[in-house]
């Protein structure tokens, strides 16, 4: 049964409380748990992080909501630790970019595929191609760094192949900016599934800026660069599909809403135990601060919340492969590019000069996802293991006997 938003209370505010050995509990396990339990607590981490971030920039813009939002926040910070710090600590920085670009593969696509308006839809299938051509060259990237193979992370939900190249994905600021939804017309599910992807790029580019500079290597560090870049944008074109014109309260009270609906989508198949009682348990904190803000709102602004709300939760995200998905939208959509505001066909309607300018005063001296990829296309194994199956031949060089590395792409 969906969560009736409008009715249900929660726990009240000045109930949701920690301790330390709460909020430090036993983490998760990097094989033994399924993929996707790493997929909800990256998720649910970037959705926490959004919450605080907005309430900080609330704050700063709001004297008279300072309290408000404080007493929330310190919940928020104190529930985004509890969630990050499932993370195991055997998890490298690389297997965990692993697990930042597969949220960003397989939320994005189960919020395509539900996204009641199409051009909003388009935009997630766009950004969501250029996140799976980042998964191919931090997969290449580990291979080649550390002799590891990505899929000990993925479990085979995944595939690891190119998609838009990540070379060509940067564009000139113009282009990165879409048309936003009209608040008063847009579905709820909308302003949901818009808040979700925009905090879960937002998490990714700060993850990527933090941790890019801790590389020694060289290629490394330039790889991290590139793509921080291109999470950059994605954060300016997820957050320009937002209604500009939605009053502070009126965010306030959809980011409360977001993360009501996405610890319930993780709760619906969490198959952990122990960390699906956790999903539960910030259900009804969340649904307290829903409330505690929505009286705020009603009180402040005169409105309605059910004028923004809705009356039940939508279906949940989907924490499963969409591996066939992926597939279509990468045979049939993958050539396609920004201009402005749409996604074009560049047959049709080419990619501007700023763009193309842009891009080639980046790339004039290469591009490092190019480099980290040259040659490489996946197989279980990682190269050592392909290295190792051809021992045997020439010189130990690859199949062909000329040094040149040869792969095959790995099946269903």
């Amino acid at each position: 049964m969906a969560l009736d938003l409008l009715n249900e209370r929660g726990t009240p505010l000045d109930k949701q409380q920690f301790d330390w050995r709460e909020l430090v509990s036993i983490p998760s396990s990097k094989l033994n748990d399924d993929a996707f339990t790493r997929v909800r607590i990256i998720l649910m981490n970037g959705i926490e992080s959004e919450a605080v971030r907005f309430s900080h920039a609330c704050a700063r813009m709001n004297g008279a909501l300072q309290r408000e939002l404080a007493l929330i926040r310190r919940v928020e910070h104190h529930q985004q630790t509890m969630v990050n710090w499932l993370l195991p600590g055997d998890l490298s920085v690389l297997e965990t970019t692993i697990g930042f670009e597969q949220v960003a593969i397989e939320v994005t696509a189960s919020v395509a595929m539900h996204e009641p308006d199409e051009y909003m839809a388009q935009v997630y299938r766009f950004g969501m191609l250029e996140d799976f051509d980042h998964l191919y060259r931090y997969s290449a990237l580990m291979d080649r760094v550390h002799g590891k193979d990505s899929n000990n992370i993925l479990q085979c939900y995944t595939d690891v192949c190119p998609g838009r190249p990540t070379s060509v994905e940067h564009r000139h600021p113009d282009d990165d900016l879409r048309a936003p939804y009209d608040r008063r017309t847009a579905a709820p599910l909308t302003k949901l599934h818009a808040l979700t992807i925009m905090a879960s790029e937002h998490q990714t580019h700060d993850y990527y800026m933090n941790v890019g500079p801790t590389f020694a290597d060289p290629m490394a560090r330039q790889l991290y660069a590139e793509i921080a870049s291109i999470e950059e944008q994605h954060v300016t074109q997820y957050e320009s599909i937002i209604d500009p014109s939605e009053t502070w309260l009126e965010k306030w009270l959809l980011h409360e809403a977001t993360e009501v609906y996405n610890y319930y989508s993780c709760a619906q198949s969490e198959s952990n135990p122990r960390i699906k009682a956790i999903w539960e348990r910030f259900v009804d904190y969340e649904l307290g601060q829903l409330q505690h803000v929505r009286r705020l709102f009603e009180k402040i602004e005169g409105r309605d919340a059910a004028e923004i709300l809705p009356a039940e939760l939508p279906d949940p995200i989907e924490f499963r492969s969409h591996r066939e998905f992926v597939r279509r939208v990468l045979q049939g959509e993958v050539h396609l590019r920004a201009v402005g505001k749409n996604i074009v066909d560049p047959r049709q309607v080419p990619e501007t000069p700023q763009t193309l300018a842009y891009r080639d005063r980046l790339n004039m001296a290469g591009s490092p996802s190019e480099t980290v990829a040259a040659g490489y296309v996946y197989v279980p194994g990682t190269e050592l293991a392909v290295q190792a199956a051809q021992g045997k031949q020439a010189n130990g060089n690859g199949a062909n006997g000329n040094g040149a590395k040869v792969y095959k792409m790995r099946s269903a």
